[in-house]
């Protein structure tokens, strides 16, 4: 076994799985926005950002979801608790975190707002998050008027740079949350004044149930009541048809308001409502500081107690609630302390066990609060495609062009479950590809999690009949990159390491769909059946010249550099996992054949297709390029250097000669088809070490190879100080334009905000740094070393005269990536950029961002500022560089 972890925690995970307890019920599946989404969309042109904009989110129900401030809900969202909260000088309650829309943002849509997530635990038995709040009002016009002010040269105007948080004039709010029980919630706010002065301020501990009545989904509404009051304690009673009841018990508030969580329609659009009591009544009442509406009213489906406090400077105060399925005589006694004290005890343990005995203390707080993100990123995701295109009975029509609209051919999808999120406000829907990453990081914390996550997406109300996946809810039938037969294979082997046994039903559910989907690939991808394969978005976005997802021309094709290499390295994962499975089920043997022989296929159509047996190789360069073919034979090669060049990397597997000898057909049919290869003088992307028959295949060979890492290594080329560039640093210079008949579509190296808006201006992948892709960069080079050991060695960095052997190569790119997040001698983190507040301040210098990319030249974090997602994986990076090696 790989280490021990807590064993209370481990204990709480197996209840969980074997069903003795359902410790997964209740966590922080709450979205952080669920305005401007396309599932809450019933526009006629698909304009989610304008047809429910921030403004209407405090007074218009939701129907597919709910959203707040460090929320918790159950996990099919139908009773939810979050926070609110004001400052007695904004316009509005602070009930859910605010940023910019598409449209708005000079670099495209972006939360602004200063919240942290400092822990979690996998069965969310102890979860911590701390928001910033200034004491000033929130400078929502100053946010939107200067950014759409700025052009894309310029930066994004963030809320540190309004300087509301100047002379510390802020709160810091810790919420935490520990479980004494699968239903037992311990929740407490601790609210620390950082300014010197004294300052006012508003708390709302607010419950409410989602609203599914006026959408015709449940037979009774459910109903919050007030249970009784004393000198030190109040409670709420909560029914719900299906859930049961639940107690919310909580200290003695100034104010208990009571209201409906329906739209306030009178507001939105001049129509009468069914009762005064609405969404936003409580925003009224707090700003307006009347509360005469809401005098013996003691029941509805949202409820809040309000807490009206004045902290003194440099003090703090604390408010401690508890939520349970049951009655409690003593719910904020000694037992709740004792608890919560316990439960913060076992978290500790628990990533102790994890970082094990090497780590520096900064390396465990990065290690922890990327751990932490990826836990409080989890979501509840709904969306019922056929019912979100014609409507709820009862209700009126959407417009008749959502049918012929987006994601209109995905009718069958339904999904309804807890998924991992890239993040909860940039991104809170699931991304495909995204998440085969986050299932690799997860299965460090929870390996179960990542392989019923795994196996989610492939299910029937997931996955097209024709076996494609979805990419994500703006537009589903675009194609991502597939990454999820890797993602098996790792957290199989994550699992393994740690259990000491693999979980061969797993790895057979998931090579069974992903069949499905590697033949949707190779039908639909190929169009011209010479195992080139054209792909179009593949995840990359901007990386082009233009719009890969669109016809350029009428009669073109486009051979995809990276779309192939995927399909190569797909060949060969789902090569690795048939060799897995075929240790214990002797069945699959034939089918490792099929795919090292369509991996050959692959390989050689890449180096060697064509008239002049070039393939996509460009000679001179020493690199890949896509290239565009029309059918008068006519070809355009797209001259740019940039990662889709080093996905060929991406397609490689080591396979120890002792795993060969056991398997005697399959090495007998690798031999006959070698050798006939060899016979008829074609491509082979086979190397067999002639000592020990270890084999490596790979998309290129050793030369192509070599010549290839001097590129990537070369730090006027692709290598940064934060890792590898998703575009080479020569274009700095060295500016490209493709000419087609006349049309012109430029390229230039820009490490930081993209300036196109080709795909959003948050998906640059033009020059910065991308952690997932550098992740399979370290991966693939870790493989190659498992067959090359200290017998290749390359210059590291290029030029510099050092040569190191790829091992040690996969190693110090790690360190790079790491060192974005580590502090340097004066304290400074290269991912906040310029902030020196996060240097210099002791309340933001042990904070960590987990950004979508960062810059190309100084690492700085770029486009979503939570997305732990795929950057999570860095903390998989720390564990194989500094605690067990690889």
């Amino acid at each position: 076994m790989e280490e021990k972890q807590t064993p209370t925690e481990r204990a709480r995970l197996t209840e969980h799985y074997t069903g003795q307890k359902n410790w997964l019920k209740w966590g922080p599946y709450v979205s952080e926005r669920q305005w401007g989404t396309v599932r809450e969309d019933y526009s006629a042109d698909g304009s989610v950002w304008d047809y429910f904009v921030h403004d209407h989110a405090r007074s218009r129900s939701y129907r597919w979801g709910e959203d707040g401030i460090a929320g918790i809900s159950n996990n099919h969202q139908e009773l939810c608790f979050a926070w609110a909260f004001w400052n007695g000088n904004d316009p509005i309650l602070k009930e859910r975190l605010f940023g910019l829309n598409g449209k708005e943002g000079n670099h495209g849509e972006d939360v602004k707002e200063l919240y942290y997530y400092l822990d979690n635990t996998p069965t969310h038995s102890y979860m911590k998050m701390l928001y910033k709040y200034p004491h000033g009002a929130f400078p929502y016009d100053d946010l939107v008027a200067t950014n759409a002010a700025r052009s894309k040269e310029e930066p994004e105007y963030e809320l540190l740079d309004t300087g509301i948080f100047k002379e510390n004039k802020y709160f810091d709010i810790f919420i935490e949350y520990a479980k004494a029980s699968e239903e037992d919630f311990l929740i407490k706010l601790t609210v620390h004044n950082r300014a010197s002065q004294a300052a006012a301020l508003d708390v709302l501990p607010t419950l409410w149930f989602r609203n599914r009545w006026d959408f015709g989904l449940v037979d009774s509404k459910p109903s919050i009541s007030l249970v009784e009051e004393n000198s030190t304690c109040q409670s709420i009673h909560a029914a719900h048809q299906r859930l049961g009841e639940y107690y919310l018990y909580f200290q003695t508030a100034d104010q208990l308001l009571f209201t409906e969580n329906e739209t306030n329609k009178e507001k939105l659009f001049n129509s009468p409502n069914k009762s005064v009591f609405v969404k936003d009544s409580f925003h009224d009442a707090v700003v307006k500081n009347n509360y005469s509406l809401f005098s013996g009213k003691k029941e509805g489906t949202k409820c809040s107690p309000l807490y009206q406090m004045t902290i003194e400077g440099g003090a703090s105060k604390e408010i401690i609630l508890r939520f349970t399925n049951h009655k409690l005589d003593d719910p904020l006694g000694e037992e709740f302390h004792s608890v919560f004290e316990n439960r913060v005890k076992e978290a500790d343990q628990f990533y102790a066990a994890l970082h094990g005995q090497v780590l520096s203390d900064d390396l465990k707080n990065i290690q922890r609060q990327a751990f932490a993100g990826m836990l409080w990123n989890k979501q509840y995701y709904n969306l019922d495609v056929e019912r979100w295109l014609n409507g709820d009975p009862g209700l009126p029509p959407p417009p008749e062009s959502r049918k012929t609209g987006r994601n209109h051919s995905w009718q069958y999808l339904n999904n309804a479950d807890i998924i991992s999120m890239p993040d909860k406000w940039e991104y809170p829907w699931y991304a495909s590809w995204d998440l085969a990453f986050h299932c690799v990081t997860f299965a460090r914390l929870d390996a179960e999690f990542a392989k019923n996550q795994l196996i989610m997406i492939f299910r029937e109300w997931y996955m097209n009949p024709n076996g494609q996946i979805p990419a994500y809810e703006w537009a589903f039938s675009d194609v991502n990159p597939p990454v999820h037969a890797w993602a098996a294979l790792k957290v199989y082997a994550i699992d393994k390491l740690h259990t000491g046994k693999g979980d061969i039903t797993f790895l057979k559910k998931m090579f069974h769909k992903l069949l499905l989907n590697f033949t949707w690939w190779v039908n639909r991808k190929d169009e011209e059946g010479n195992n080139l394969f054209e792909g179009g978005f593949l995840g990359l976005d901007n990386i082009g010249v233009f719009d890969r997802s669109k016809q350029l021309t009428k009669d073109g094709i486009l051979s995809q550099v990276d779309g192939t290499c995927w399909m190569g390295m797909f060949a060969l994962n789902m090569l690795e996992i048939a060799m897995v499975i075929t240790e214990e089920d002797p069945s699959y043997e034939d089918v490792c054949t099929k795919f090292f022989e369509h991996f050959v296929y692959i390989a050689e159509s890449l180096n060697q297709y064509g008239v002049d047996k070039a393939g996509l190789w460009n000679e001179q360069d020493g690199i890949f390029y896509d290239k565009l073919t029309r059918s008068d034979g006519k070809s355009f090669e797209v001259k740019v250097k940039s990662l889709v060049g080093l996905t060929s990397l991406f397609a490689t597997s080591y396979i120890p000669f002792d795993k060969m000898d056991k398997f005697k057909n399959f090495r007998r049919n690798i031999e006959w088809f070698y050798n006939f290869r060899k016979d008829n003088h074609k491509y082979l992307p086979y190397e067999e070490h002639k000592e020990n028959h270890h084999v490596l295949l790979s998309i290129v060979n050793q030369e192509r190879f070599a010549r290839m890492l001097k590129l990537m290594l070369s730090e006027s080329e692709f290598l940064s100080g934060s890792g590898i560039r998703s575009v080479s640093r020569y274009h700095k210079d060295n500016n490209y334009e493709l000419d087609i008949d006349g049309q012109k579509f430029p390229m230039s190296y820009e490490p930081g905000e993209s300036t196109t808006t080709m795909f959003g201006g948050n998906s640059n992948w033009r020059g910065p740094v991308w952690m997932p892709v550098n992740y399979l960069l370290i991966e693939s080079l870790y493989k190659y070393y498992d067959y090359y050991q200290d017998n290749f060695k390359v210059e590291y960095p290029t030029g510099s005269g050092a040569f190191l052997n790829l091992k040690q190569v996969a190693e110090e790119l790690s360190k790079r990536l790491i060192g974005i997040f580590q502090k340097d001698e004066k304290g400074i983190r290269k991912v906040h950029g310029e902030y020196a507040v996060y240097a210099t301040d002791e309340h933001f210098k042990d904070l960590i961002l987990f950004y979508e990319y960062f810059h190309g030249e100084n690492g700085r974090g770029i486009g979503a500022s939570h997305q732990t997602g795929w950057t999570g994986v860095v903390a998989d990076m720390i564990h194989q560089v500094y605690s067990s090696g690889h």
